[in-house]
């Protein structure tokens, strides 16, 4: 065998070991612990699961026992930042895989996937800039799912916001509808987080950074997000290639600061939270992918259960 024939085999069999790796990888689901100093000073902790991108079908068995397992960590509040949806008849599913954690105090906006049946996406398009979504496909119930988390009296913040309390904490929460499909209107809900609140949450499917830059500089203490599937096929130590949005890859999953915007040379260049360092920016990888790229490397599925603690 000559050299050249020597390497293609070996490239052809290193790809195959890579692509049956990044088969499995996609349901080696992983729990993210983070700490976040976002409390007034001297109060407990508060635990906060953030779980992102489902992508549920009938047939994501896994997927749905290790999402109900989630709730024996006690949370004191659960987020759910979107994508929830990739079949018809997926709705039962996902209140299934969510039933046990339907009984604590949620909250959750929609991406994208619940609205519109997943499609076949070439690859190369991720690397060329935020992907398009086909509005010919078939429309998805995301009102029933809508439906059914409000029943169980979770709060839905597309395009909202609301007052609540948890765990005798007073908490202002506000989010956005899908900015990836531009479904967004921060307008709707603007202004400054109420200062009597013991934690100023912003929540959204995509982080986009208009979105990320307004609740900043509202004064918002933690944005949650999901959408990027932290890259979903990443490299070895050097990490996401994209984010399918205009978010740096750097920030494609984990924590972070955001700060506010300063475009006026006269006003306070401050960085928006209590502490003017901006605030905290949490991106989760998610737990599911597009039945049509049912694929992760280097990017293991996620939800994470963060504990908010005091400040400083």
């Amino acid at each position: 065998m000559s050299r050249t024939s020597t390497a293609l085999v070996g490239m052809a069999a290193l790809g195959a070991a890579g692509l049956a790796w990044s088969l499995a990888e996609a349901h080696r689901y992983v729990l993210r612990r983070v700490e976040v100093p976002t409390l007034p000073p001297g109060q407990p902790s508060l635990r906060v699961l953030h779980v992102s991108d489902l992508h549920l079908t009938p047939r994501h068995r896994g997927r749905v026992e290790w999402t109900r397992s989630l709730d024996a960590l006690d949370p004191d509040l659960v987020v759910v930042t979107g994508d929830f949806l990739a079949h018809q008849h997926a709705v039962p599913v996902v209140l299934d895989a969510l039933e046990p954690l339907l009984a604590r105090p949620g909250l959750f906006v929609l991406g994208s996937n619940d609205y519109l049946a997943p499609g076949v996406v070439l690859p190369w398009r991720y690397l060329s800039g935020p992907s398009d979504l086909d509005e010919r496909r078939p429309a998805l119930p995301w009102g029933d799912l809508v439906k059914g988390l409000g029943a169980a009296g979770w709060h839905d913040l597309s395009n909202a916001r609301a007052r609540l309390e948890v765990d005798g904490r007073s908490l202002d929460v506000r989010g956005v509808d899908d900015p990836h499909i531009e479904r967004d209107r921060y307008d709707v809900v603007a202004g400054p987080f109420e200062a009597s609140a013991d934690l100023a949450l912003g929540v959204t499917h995509a982080p986009y950074l208009r979105v990320l830059d307004a609740m900043a500089g509202d004064g918002a203490d933690l944005v949650l997000a999901g959408h990027t599937h932290g890259g979903q096929l990443c490299l070895p130590g050097v990490g996401a290639l994209v984010t399918n949005c205009d978010l740096d890859p750097a920030r494609a999953k984990g924590l972070s600061r955001h700060a506010r915007p300063w475009t006026d040379p006269g006003s306070d260049p401050g960085l928006g939270g209590p502490d003017g360092r901006g605030a905290f920016l949490h991106v989760s990888a998610g737990l599911g992918t597009s039945p049509y790229a049912p694929v992760r490397f280097a990017c293991p599925p996620e939800a994470t259960l963060l504990t908010l603690v005091a400040r400083a």
